[in-house]
């Protein structure tokens, strides 16, 4: 091999090396556990997506956590926790179609749901979790008495479509952040507890 080869091919296995390295970094890689868990999400501004890894750090970091835009194959996970973002009273359209196409394979193992929404900012009550739990994700599973819990949201204007945004503007919404990694975490225990007994 000349010298001038040897250069290339060492060159072009560092710069592999190197983006190998930066694609698997992007990748959350759970903790070891005797079940596979799995957390599924599907956000607007991120605050699902906060959720689900907060609910995944409340089970000891033991289940991984999929955007529901990736369209992951849940088939090898033996639990899975499902919940999304809130929008004129439901999850994105992309987590209802997914749920019904994969719904033979999920609903099985579904051991938790949970809601993200602004809620004019008040405590979310039975109420609330009735609408957006048991009469929408609950219903869109087929599931039921299951742990779930609805959590405050969050408004970021820079990560909105802009129809949105302008919509809450004019409506005199400011920007807050209600979404608490405590609650987060404290449904994660609940979840995994439950299927202790």
């Amino acid at each position: 091999m000349n010298k001038r080869q040897f250069f290339k091919t060492g060159i072009l296995g560092a710069a592999a090396l190197a983006l190998s390295k930066k694609m698997s970094a992007l990748e959350y890689y759970p903790n070891p556990s005797e079940k596979k868990w799995a957390v599924l999400y599907s956000t607007w501004c991120g605050s699902s997506r906060d959720a689900g890894v907060w609910i995944s750090e409340g089970m000891d970091g033991i289940a991984n956590v999929f955007d529901v835009q990736e369209n992951p194959d849940l088939s090898a996970y033996d639990h899975l926790i499902i919940g999304g973002s809130i929008r004129m009273g439901k999850v994105s359209d992309l987590m209802q179609q997914y749920i019904e196409k994969n719904r033979d394979q999920l609903k099985d193992k579904i051991r938790g749901l949970f809601a993200v929404c602004g809620n004019r900012m008040q405590p979310p009550g039975d109420e609330v979790t009735s609408m957006l739990i048991n009469n929408h994700l609950a219903k869109l599973c087929k599931v039921d008495n299951l742990p779930s819990k609805v959590f405050l949201g969050r408004v970021t204007y820079g990560l909105m479509d802009e129809q949105s945004r302008d919509a809450l503007k004019g409506m005199g919404m400011p920007e807050y952040d209600n979404l608490k990694r405590s609650e987060c975490m404290t449904f994660g225990k609940e979840v995994m507890a439950s299927t202790m007994k």
